[in-house]
């Protein structure tokens, strides 16, 4: 069976039991309806190959959803993502919406583009090198048929620009274009440095689109080379402008600083741009590490290499969630919205040793602690390995996210437990809400997390571009 037929397999065999076979095959014939996305028809040409095989694979207990489904309530169903149904309705929906339309270029799993959502947005095209990336946005934007939501080279995407885009309109250009080689700018433009060619292909992609605006997110280091950056934007008719923002001043409970840079082709001041996010910034109630972590404890696992294990010590990829969601950050996140399930809580394995050092460990210790001066494995070493260990204090905004989580945890040991954070944890201090679901292997999902742009920083943002096209 496909992925998509697992993940709904696991939602199904939690939900709950019905014994009538007709009200599964009702709602299965829903979720398998005829598609045009590719990775959706393969599920609906397995069903109607052979429809019995899949309920005999799938079990009832979606047959608890039929009065629901009967009545047209897909916005609350729990398996609305999956649903072939569901999505072909909200996909003709959003394309008739009168909304400012968007792109997004190195979208990874999508923060930037989650806020410009949250903002009302619709999403014209999304790409990303990555597939697990494209998995991953593609699924939780049903509104988008996946044709416009593409995996890929970005030259290869805009070579054929006008089938990519889903409007013939993109109001705004968004991404984080990798530039490697801006620490050369005193001795060459950034945009002729081969190591940059991403870069140079944002640019191209803002000059075949036209947008009104774009937004472009990057390591606070860019700012180095700013009057470059501005100069190449100017290049091709746009004016820009550059501000470090940190996360932690947008209502994220983490410390994170990124430029940003703004430009438009209208004759706006982008100042006024940063003047609104600056002041919406001023009046978020801020938020601290203790707010996102409010998940059932888990056991790091002590099993190696036995990722696809999964029980309810270590957690799961889909389980239900019972967690507290009462706090202002977690209404913020989710919108107000009770989530039935939690996706990607899963803790990663430790060795004896490192549960041992987590465990000693306090609040705001890291390598240097003499509590573990006996068993750490750096002490010869400990000034550069300082922050090997590093255990996350609940009462101050989180140290930034990263995707060196991929490797390990170990910057990121929980305040209260003896491991590092999963991936639903870091999401949550990263502000997407608990029905995010990121696919891939496990690691990837922490790579997906650590690269994200906060949506709820996007989606300031976002809001600020909407009020100053519409109501200066």
């Amino acid at each position: 069976m496909n992925m998509e037929f697992k993940e709904i397999r696991r939602i199904s065999s939690l939900i709950g039991h019905n014994d009538k076979a007709e009200d599964a095959f009702f709602v299965m014939s829903r979720v398998c309806e005829a598609t045009e996305d590719f990775s959706r028809k393969v599920k609906a040409d397995m069903w109607n190959q052979d429809s019995q095989k899949c309920l005999d694979y799938m079990g009832y207990g979606l047959g608890c959803l039929r009065s629901a489904c009967e009545r047209n309530e897909c916005q609350t169903c729990v398996v609305n993502k999956w649903c072939n149904h569901y999505r072909n309705t909200v996909q003709s929906k959003e394309y008739e919406k009168v909304a400012l339309t968007f792109a997004d270029f190195f979208c990874g799993a999508g923060g930037l583009s989650w806020g410009f959502h949250r903002a009302g947005y619709k999403m014209s095209l999304a790409n990303d090198i990555q597939q697990c990336c494209i998995d991953t946005i593609s699924l939780n934007h049903p509104e988008v048929p996946e044709k416009h939501i593409i995996a890929g080279d970005i030259e290869e995407v805009l070579s054929e620009i006008e089938k990519a885009s889903r409007y013939n309109v993109v109001d705004v250009v968004i991404g984080g274009p990798p530039c490697q080689g801006f620490s050369m700018a005193n001795r060459q433009r950034i945009i002729d440095d081969p190591r940059n060619h991403l870069y140079k292909s944002f640019i191209k992609a803002i000059k075949l689109l036209q947008p009104k605006f774009f937004v472009m997110e990057n390591v606070r280091g860019m700012l180095n080379v700013k009057e470059q950056i501005v100069q190449n934007f100017e290049e091709i008719g746009y004016s820009a402008s550059a501000h470090i923002l940190n996360a932690k001043d947008y209502g994220v409970p983490q410390n994170r600083e990124r430029v940003i840079f703004i430009g438009n082709r209208m004759g706006i001041d982008n100042e006024m741009v940063f003047e609104l996010i600056f002041r919406q910034g001023a009046s978020c109630e801020r938020s601290i590490l203790a707010d996102a972590l409010t998940l059932p404890k888990l056991q790091a696992k002590n099993i190696p290499n036995n990722t696809e294990v999964e029980d309810d010590l270590s957690g799961y990829s889909i389980a239900i969630n019972n967690s507290n969601m009462d706090s202002h950050y977690l209404k913020l996140i989710n919108e107000q919205r009770r989530i039935h399930f939690l996706f990607n809580h899963k803790a990663r394995y430790n060795n004896k040793r490192d549960i041992e050092i987590f465990s000693r460990l306090m609040p705001g210790d890291n390598s240097a602690d003499p509590k573990i001066a006996d068993i750490m494995p750096y002490k010869r070493r400990e000034k550069i390995f300082k922050d090997k260990y590093f255990k996350l204090e609940p009462n101050k905004p989180c140290k930034t996210i990263t995707a060196h989580m991929k490797y390990d945890c170990n910057m990121y040991i929980h305040p209260f437990e003896a491991r590092g954070l999963t991936p639903r944890e870091a999401a949550r201090i990263q502000s997407f809400p608990d029905d995010y679901y990121f696919r891939g292997s496990y690691t990837k999902t922490y790579m997906q997390v650590g690269n994200s742009v906060p949506p709820l920083l996007s989606e300031i943002i976002a809001k600020s571009i909407y009020e100053v096209l519409y109501r200066r």
